[in-house]
């Protein structure tokens, strides 16, 4: 079963083979996403030296449950394992996140598709979720970083953002304006003209820091020609599998440490992370 320290060492090995191809096409912005997804998925299900098209296509049905669509988070899913939402960015600055909220983990419960909810062999409740966050600048092709970030060191409870919108909410139902809040959506401005034929959709946009910045006291990108960062959480690390834990732990070209981050829903406590770097 595929896991965040094997897609890492595979990443490693092969980073000189395949950091040039994550674009292709005329459409810059479509192609980066979804080569940027290529390349991820590669490193999760062992494919990026695999030619024969069959076989690729079998290592990924083998290692994932689900791929998503370009609307609703996630975008992949390993087989009884952790979700997986790849974001891409050509400067390192704020990630938009439209109308989802960051997340600390992926809920049964939440506005996933149905196929989402029963793409594994039996029900489940919550999953870890991984954000991997490519970072390929303007006018390359060249993939410069790739941050691998647990949500539950990244976001808060999903409490903390459903209590935002719930207030947002109330607030608008207190105008006296004709507004709709019972949608997906923040509210729907109703009754603006004489005939009632046009109405204001109110939609949130989430948009948080890119790791890079949060956590700028772990890891500063400086002038390498490629760098990649994974933060654990320290029980998450140590309930990986021995055998992988052992293969990334003798490479002399990965640093590993334990460091501490704040806690996302409480800024005066401290998490332990398992910190992984590779940088050329």
């Amino acid at each position: 079963m595929s896991n965040i320290l094997k897609a890492f060492v595979n990443i490693v090995n092969n980073y000189q083979v395949n950091i040039n191809i994550v674009t292709s096409g005329n459409n810059r912005a479509n192609n980066m996403g979804e080569g940027l997804e290529s390349y991820i998925s590669d490193a999760f299900s062992d494919n990026f030296n695999e030619t024969d098209l069959k076989t690729k296509k079998e290592n990924f049905r083998n290692t994932f449950s689900y791929k998503g669509t370009k609307n609703r988070i996630p975008d992949l899913i390993l087989k009884n394992s952790d979700a997986i939402e790849i974001k891409k960015t050509e400067v390192l600055g704020d990630l938009q996140l439209n109308s989802s909220h960051p997340k600390a983990k992926l809920y049964s419960i939440q506005n996933i598709t149905d196929e989402c909810r029963a793409c594994e062999n039996e029900n489940w409740d919550e999953k870890d979720i991984i954000y991997a966050m490519g970072h390929i600048p303007k006018r390359s092709v060249q993939l410069k970083s790739i941050w691998f970030v647990y949500g539950t060191c990244y976001a808060a409870d999903k409490e903390v953002y459903k209590d935002v919108e719930v207030e947002i909410k109330s607030s608008l139902n207190k105008s006296l304006l004709s507004i709709e809040t019972t949608g997906k959506e923040l509210g729907k401005v109703k009754s603006i003209d004489s005939l009632n034929l046009t109405y204001l959709r109110i939609r949130g946009m989430w948009v948080i820091k890119h790791p890079s910045k949060l956590f700028a006291d772990l890891y500063q990108q400086t002038n390498e020609s490629f760098s990649m960062v994974a933060i654990i959480p320290i029980n998450k690390y140590n309930n990986l599998p021995r055998e992988d834990r052992e293969i990334i732990e003798q490479k002399d070209d990965i640093s590993i440490s334990d460091e501490n981050i704040s806690n996302p829903n409480n800024s005066a406590q401290e998490m332990k992370v398992k910190l992984l770097i590779f940088k050329v």
